[in-house]
């Protein structure tokens, strides 16, 4: 399992994080997150323009809970930005499958693994790193 520390609401690249778990064989690479206001998403690592523009998307397509346009939202427990993070990990995935030759992951070149946080808060984040 891997532990990732978040700073709130971002992009988390830990593709070094996982592969650095891998056994020295080949398989298929399966990662769970074991949360629901946070995703795993694998996208471009070239360009940091990506992962802004994402949460750029994200924002306007979902905005937090004390936004007008959001009053239908009755879940808010744990703040504005409660719901609407339950809303984007309904809508990104929370597992991801890598295959994998002899150790390493078969990602593309520009190719990188994300924790994207949906909370503002700081939170520690559980992932299961399992091979078949």
């Amino acid at each position: 399992m891997l532990q990732i520390d978040t700073n709130g609401r971002g992009f988390y690249e830990i593709t070094e994080r996982v592969a650095k778990a891998l056994p020295a064989r080949s398989g298929l690479l399966h990662l769970f997150v074991r949360h629901t206001s946070c995703s795993l998403l694998i996208q471009e690592n070239a360009d940091p323009d990506v992962q802004h523009d994402l949460a750029a998307f994200f924002a306007q397509l979902i905005p937090d809970a004390d936004d007008p346009q959001m009053a239908y939202l009755t879940h808010r427990d744990e703040g504005p930005d409660d719901m609407p993070a339950h809303i984007k990990s309904a809508l990104l995935p929370v597992s991801l499958s890598i295959p994998v030759s002899n150790g390493r992951m078969m990602l593309g070149r520009w190719q990188g693994i994300y924790l994207v946080e949906h909370r503002d808060r700081p939170h520690r984040r559980e992932i299961l790193v399992t091979m078949a």
